[in-house]
């Protein structure tokens, strides 16, 4: 079986994953911002754009943490262009990641039907 190869994009990609999420966790506390954590980060292949996918634990303060975080996107790229070994620090994007906030949903209309299924 041939081991699969990891283009640098993936690698920049999981590099940023980490080093953004220790930013948003401090951002969070500093700015006292609603509790989001980093779920995903998609490199474009020239290494130009990031967008950030992150959720909330609370689900109807995501788009407002979100809008706070594309507010600090530059000061997030400044302090990325000090920590990470690239020559040029991919403009950050950030999106709300609602797939969480749909599972919850199917998983309580599932819930749900369950319960008028048994005689309820």
């Amino acid at each position: 079986m041939p081991a699969k190869s990891f283009n640098r994009s993936d690698r920049v990609s999981a590099e940023l994953r980490r080093e953004i999420a220790l930013l948003v966790h401090a951002a969070v506390r500093e700015h006292a911002l609603p509790s989001v954590s980093v779920s995903d980060v998609e490199v474009t292949r020239d290494l130009d754009m990031a967008t950030v996918f992150v959720t909330a634990l609370i689900g109807d303060k995501g788009p407002e943490a979100t809008k706070a975080l594309n507010e600090l996107a530059k000061e997030f790229r400044r302090e990325l262009s000090r920590s990470m070994k690239l020559r040029r620090v991919p403009e950050l994007r950030f999106r709300y990641d609602d797939s969480v906030d749909k599972g919850e949903r199917i998983e309580s209309l599932l819930r749900g039907e369950a319960g008028i299924g048994n005689g309820e």
